[in-house]
């Protein structure tokens, strides 16, 4: 009885719980319409082949990420595209490692990437440029500024920015050998590198992206490939031997688990780019951005107050209506894998801009990225956010060359993070005399992470006879600390 009293006087004392207070709606961005002419970019892409690693982008199962080596005497023939590569060309890799399912699955993933000579005689390749990077511990996805000058490259977040900051460089990391010479009939490991997830703050994951230009004197195939650490007599982790690296190629199948399958081109309805992996056509995009339908060697400015856009990155359903596709096309693929190298990462845009003022006064140009809001139809303007959205579009450096308007050359590398729907502040800003001209010249690679499309920008604004007004932006803000890198 005295149980029961007690706990009808707790019920009857015992406070309500209080109503959860209603979370505070987060306003919508306004969007912001800029009119301008929108162009598509002159040039096209170069015929280099590229050899795109890029799915499954999570690999939680052992096997072949991707192999062009001939399909006879495969355990699994259908994994193998029979690709040779010769000359000048590319591999481009980028996974990711999250397997763990218990606390105590927190295997090391590794990547090998193993090169075929399939002739008699010796073929060498020589490593023009590579890099690789962990996003742990190398290069952590850190709040970085919309601008801020990068000299010695120590400004990157996420490993796709930081391989494709070493390339526009013209880098090779030490861990890369300058040359390599690979008997008839053999194959030889190009590449063998970790992807740890051991000892991360959960949920425990981490990605490695690469990206390597390669030439070499003979046929090759080429092979990227997925094995967890195996474990030594003592019970520590070791990298996979070249041997079982090749058990895996001659006997495995595809990596897992796959990644959704692509839309068919010109398929109505939802569109999916999906993951690519096979060889695309494309290395580099150059181009010289003159006045379009014209013979003239010139850019002519727009008038003050006015702009035009040229769309870099255009992807299906992404052109700003300019109906031009950027995207490199695939000559072999897996038949679940993107029809075309979407994003085109690492893929480089080599721009020259020869801006040329016809008007009798001084005015200031302005050149600057953006990353408007993605559209297919046609348009007189481009629309953004404001303020633009919290999802991070485009990670990377941007090298800009150029005579200030002292009439000093100026080579600047400046590292852009911009958001779905941001203007973009300018990469240069030129006082433009009377009937005179001034070379612009921009160039960066398309980092993974990045989401397409983007626009180069040129705008004329009145010049105000101040100093300030010219000068270059770009001092890195406080905040932003040059450091080494591991």
């Amino acid at each position: 009885m005295l149980s029961l009293l007690s706990s009808i006087l707790i019920a009857q004392v015992s406070p309500s719980p209080k109503p959860e207070a209603p979370k505070p709606e987060v306003p919508k961005p306004e969007t912001i319409a800029l009119p301008q002419e929108i162009r598509a970019l002159p040039g096209q892409l170069d015929s280099i082949l590229v050899f795109n690693s890029n799915s499954p982008e999570v690999v939680q199962t052992e096997g072949i990420l991707l192999s062009t080596l001939p399909k006879s005497g495969k355990t699994y023939p259908e994994a193998h595209l029979n690709q040779a590569f010769q000359g000048r060309f590319d591999i481009f890799t980028h996974h990711i490692s999250n397997k763990v399912k218990t606390p105590e699955d927190l295997k090391t993933l590794y990547m090998g990437i193993v090169v075929f000579n399939p002739g008699s005689q010796p073929v060498t390749i020589d490593v023009l440029q590579a890099a690789s990077y962990l996003s742990q511990p190398d290069a952590p996805f850190i709040t970085l500024p919309p601008i801020a000058d990068n000299p010695s490259g120590k400004v990157f977040a996420g490993p796709g920015d930081r391989v494709m900051n070493d390339i526009l460089r013209g880098l090779r990391q030490s861990s890369w050998p300058a040359k390599v010479t690979i008997p008839p009939g053999t194959s030889q490991l190009l590449f063998n590198a970790p992807i740890p997830v051991k000892d991360l703050a959960p949920p425990p994951i981490n990605g490695r992206s690469t990206l390597a230009r390669l030439r070499s004197t003979g046929p090759v195939h080429v092979a990227s490939l997925a094995l967890f650490a195996k474990t030594d007599p003592s019970g520590q982790e070791r990298a996979p031997t070249f041997a079982e690296w090749e058990t895996v190629l001659q006997t495995g199948n595809l990596a897992g688990p796959r990644d959704k399958v692509p839309t068919p081109p010109d398929a109505p309805g939802k569109i999916i780019y999906g993951r690519v992996a096979g060889i695309a056509r494309g290395s580099r995009w150059k181009a010289q951005l003159v006045d379009p339908g014209t013979t003239a060697s010139r850019l002519t400015i727009p008038k003050v107050g006015e702009a035009f856009s040229y769309v870099l990155s255009t992807v299906a359903r992404g052109t700003f209506g300019t109906g031009q596709v950027q995207s490199a096309p695939m000559i072999n693929r897996y038949p679940d894998t993107a029809y075309a190298a979407h994003g085109n990462y690492g893929i480089e845009y080599s721009l020259t801009l020869p801006l040329y003022n016809p008007s009798e006064e001084c005015k200031s140009v302005i050149v600057s990225l953006q990353t408007p809001i993605k559209t297919d139809e046609k348009s007189t303007a481009l629309k953004f956010f404001n303020p633009a959205t919290k999802s991070m579009f485009f990670r990377g450096t941007v090298r800009v060359r150029y005579q200030d308007d002292n009439g000093a050359p100026q080579n600047r590398y400046v590292h852009l993070a911009q958001f779905r729907g941001q203007q973009g502040d300018p990469l240069v800003q030129l006082a433009l005399k009377p009937k005179t001209s001034r070379l612009v010249k921009v160039d960066f690679l398309y980092p993974p992470d990045a989401t397409p499309p983007q626009v180069l920008t040129v705008k004329t604004e009145k010049w105000a006879f101040d100093p300030k007004s010219i000068e270059t932006p770009g001092s890195p803000p406080s905040e932003v600390k040059p450091r080494s890198g591991p």
